[in-house]
């Protein structure tokens, strides 16, 4: 899309530039929580036990904070 660029005003390409990350967003978060789900929740009830809670809480707060490590090593190897 970028090579089309010329095409498009900036207002528009930064709409599609939102869209674009929010759908990234949207499905980092869909697998993130599909990953910590299975990791934590062995077998499926009606409702999860306070250990599964605090399980999943932890998976999704380590992999938020590999995330934001990677991308500060990116940023900083960019420079």
């Amino acid at each position: 899309m970028q090579d089309f660029h010329f095409c498009i005003d900036e207002q528009t390409q930064g709409c599609i530039a939102r869209f674009q990350a929010d759908y990234m967003w949207k499905t980092e978060k869909r697998t993130v929580g599909s990953k910590c789900f299975a990791k934590c929740v062995t077998k499926p009830g009606s409702s999860l036990s306070g250990s599964e809670s605090s399980c999943i809480s932890r998976c999704v707060d380590h992999y938020i904070e590999a995330t934001g490590i990677v991308s500060r090593a990116l940023f900083s190897t960019t420079r």
